[in-house]
This record gives C-alpha cells, structure tokens and sequence, in this order.
C-alpha cells in the first residue's frame, strides 16, 4: 500500500481525487472499503473485532467521559467558512515540523499495547505510516521494542513517547536507544504521573499490563532487565518485605499467566513457555514496571535530565494551559503537544481545542505547536490548524483501523482523513494548509 511517496512533499496534493477514483472505480466489481469511512461506523466495526477489554481500553475515557465529549463538542462549535470561486486545482498539504519538511501535517499519536488490537501491533502501524509519510509516534507502551519497530518500517519517521520513569537510569537508557534507532524527536507525556480513572477498565478489573502487555520497550531494556533480577534477587532475602498476597486460581488467572510468561522471553533469555512459567523473573517483570512506570515527583526542574540524555529535539506533550506553554518555552522545550490524553487521564478537563488558541498564542511562533484529543477526520484536522496548531495527530481511529484490517485497515484510515483534509482545504478556498487561519472558521 502505498498513496503517497514519503519523499516526495508533492505526492500528497491531490490525494483526495486518487482516494475517491480508486473506491469508486473499485465498486464498479463490488468491491468496497476494507474500513469504514464515516467515524462511528468505524468505531462500531472496531467494537465488533475487539475484545471487550480491548475496546475498553482503546475507546474509554476518564469518569463520566465527559472530557471525550467536551473534546468533541469543542469541534462542534466551529465551522469552516467556504469561500468558492478561487482557483484550487492545485493543493499543496505539506508542512513544516521540527526541522524537517514534511507531506503533510499529519502525525500519529502514541497508543500503547497495540497487539490488544492486531498481533503485529505496531509493527502493522509503522509500516502504513511510511508507506504515506506520516510520522508515527511509538509509545512508551509498544507491543514490540523501538528496533524491531525501526527495522519494520525502516524508512518511516517516528518519534518516541516518553513516559517518565521512577528510575532516571531506565529514561536514560530508553533515550539512548530512541537516538540510536533512528527516532527524530523524543515527546515527553506530562498528564499520565498517575494513571487515570479509567471506569470502563475498572468494571472489566483489567489492566493489559499486568499481564504482561505493551511493557515490551521496558523487558528490551539493559537497565530494566537490571531492575527486575535485583528485585528478584531481593525477594530471596529472608530480610526483604513479604510478597503480595496471592490472587485467586481460576481460569483467567491461569490464561494471565500464560501471558506474563509468553511475554517473559526477553528477561529470562528462554522462548520456551515451560521454563518462563517456572522463572520468577517475568511475574518480577510486570510488578517492576507497576513500580517504576511513572513518578508523581515529576517536575519542571527534572525536565533539564533529558537534555543531558539526548540530542534529539524534545516535545512536551500534555500542554493545556497557556502558563505552561510559557513554562515550557522557559524549559528550552523544541515543541509542545496540546493534548488531554483523549479524554483518558481526568474527567470533566478542558477540551484541547479551546485550550489551543491560548497555547498558540503563548507560544508565539518560537516553536511548533503539535494538537490531539478529539480528531476523527480531516475536517478536524483543518479546524485545528486554523486555530494555530502546526501539526495534528490522530489517534483512536487509527487503531479502529488496525483492529479490522491491520496494516491495510491503518493505512486506509490515514488515506482517508488526508483525502477529507484535502477537500475541505480546496473547498474552503484554500491552496495550502499554511493559509489555514481563524477567518477559515466561525463559531457555531
């Protein structure tokens, strides 16, 4: 699959005449989209090819979920004025971000424990995203470690999603090996210090976690492989705390371990199920990670050890609050990220796109402004960076997309919100995406 040349900034105009061209000449035999193109029959194929626990956890927001809905309505309150009879036939999408010229203002968002939706889990997602020139951020959380990942895809543009750590040996090390594999930035998630009040996982009592899920850039790692044989060897200390209590045998338990173990290779060297259900390291693996994974400590103060970590730009991702933005810029931040974590880390939250202006104003052009939370098509894309935002990245429905087709289910999910971002550029009046300004909209 491939709709766009990554190299190529000119392979994007246009997109959207060769996305119709192709579906409808394609109907012709009957043959119809792999993935749904209106966004809530999208969201509701996913529903039917997920889990439950996974579709609780991809699509579930905090509380009430009224942050997934106030991010939503925000986009409602907007509307792109039309402005016909100028002269579109030639459309130019691309951008400029963090140094680099790029296709599009695309970008995908960091989602963890992607092989809840797909078994290639981000392995599908890289690829499809070089395959169109679209930055794939990978989580902190990933299914496959950043190399593999890397050697997947290796002409693709990623980033790397921090999550800060309570070790500063194990985000010193992540960072080095997101340099050495080739990621063009680091971006520093700021909102998930504590994880959220996720109901829709609480009611399902499942974190994919503690079974061992998207902890796979943490069991890869020198210093976390380090962290969890000294907790194991501490655990033999007849001085050490006693253990947790043990949970109840029933079939889940026994499947949760199976999982663990399976996903214990990296730690115990074995790939045989026997020997890891007999190790304590993977079960040592899963409480090392609940232990270290963040640090409500964090502070701005901290942020200065990433300097001394990489020389990659870094982005400062949680940014809601234009007090922050400034803090941010005093931080020496490369660019910030508006976002609210989709709506999954607090309930009732400000939604992102009224918090954008104020950032984008704050922030007076020193350094890109990336936004998410809310995006479901190009016509939100387009209202985003008319408000200011240089870039824009989607998140939920890429891995809607993943979890009915795969590689092939990611890849028409992004040729689709192009193809709209596209349309709504030329039937706006617009011949790029930098005209895009606050005359493109008014308020509903």
């Amino acid at each position: 699959m491939s709709y766009a040349a990554p190299d190529d900034p000119a392979a994007a105009r246009g997109i959207s005449r060769r996305a119709q061209s192709d579906i409808y000449r394609a109907g012709i035999s009957g043959s119809t989209p792999r993935v749904p193109i209106d966004p809530v029959a999208l969201e509701n194929a996913a529903r039917k090819a997920l889990s439950a626990e996974a579709f609780a956890y991809i699509a579930g927001g905090a509380g009430a979920e009224r942050t997934v809905a106030a991010n939503r309505a925000a986009f409602e309150r907007r509307q792109v004025w039309p402005r016909p009879l100028r002269d579109v036939s030639v459309r130019d999408l691309s951008t400029d971000l963090l140094g680099i010229h790029r296709p599009t203002p695309l970008l995908l968002a960091p989602l963890g424990v992607m092989e809840m939706a797909h078994p290639e889990a981000d392995l599908a997602v890289a690829r499809a995203a070089a395959s169109l020139g679209i930055p794939y951020t990978l989580s902190n959380q990933a299914s496959f470690p950043m190399e593999e990942v890397r050697d997947a895809a290796p002409h693709g543009a990623r980033f790397f999603q921090l999550y800060w750590s309570a070790s500063d040996e194990l985000n010193a090390s992540l960072l080095r090996r997101a340099e050495a594999s080739g990621c063009q930035a680091i971006v520093v998630t700021l909102d998930t210090h504590l994880l959220g009040w996720r109901t829709r996982d609480l009611d399902l009592a499942y974190l994919p976690f503690t079974r061992g899920l998207g902890i796979a850039q943490y069991t890869s790692d020198p210093v976390f492989q380090q962290l969890v044989r000294e907790r194991v060897r501490r655990g033999a200390d007849a001085s050490a705390p006693p253990p947790p209590p043990p949970v109840r045998v029933t079939p889940r338990t026994i499947r949760a371990g199976i999982s663990i173990a399976r996903k214990g290779a990296a730690i115990t060297g074995s790939g045989g199920l026997r020997e890891n259900l007999r190790s304590p390291l993977p079960r040592a693996a899963v409480e090392t990670f609940l232990d270290v994974f963040s640090t409500p400590a964090l502070t701005w103060e901290d942020l200065a050890k990433a300097r001394e970590w990489t020389t990659l730009p870094i982005v400062l991702k949680g940014i809601v609050h234009p007090d922050d933005a400034g803090r941010a810029l005093d931080a020496g931040a490369d660019g910030v990220w508006v976002s609210n974590h989709g709506g999954r880390q607090i309930d009732q939250s400000v939604p992102t796109l009224d918090a954008l202006p104020g950032v984008v104003e704050r922030i007076g052009g020193r350094v890109p402004v990336v936004f998410d939370s809310g995006v479901r098509g190009g016509a939100d894309i387009a209202i985003a960076l008319s408000l200011g935002a240089t870039a824009v990245a989607l998140g939920r429905p890429y891995a809607y997309g993943l979890a009915i087709a795969g590689e092939e289910g990611v890849g028409e999910v992004i040729r689709n919100v192009l193809a709209e971002l596209d349309i709504t550029l030329g039937l706006s009046g617009h011949t790029a995406v930098s005209q895009l300004g606050p005359d493109a909209l008014r308020r509903a």
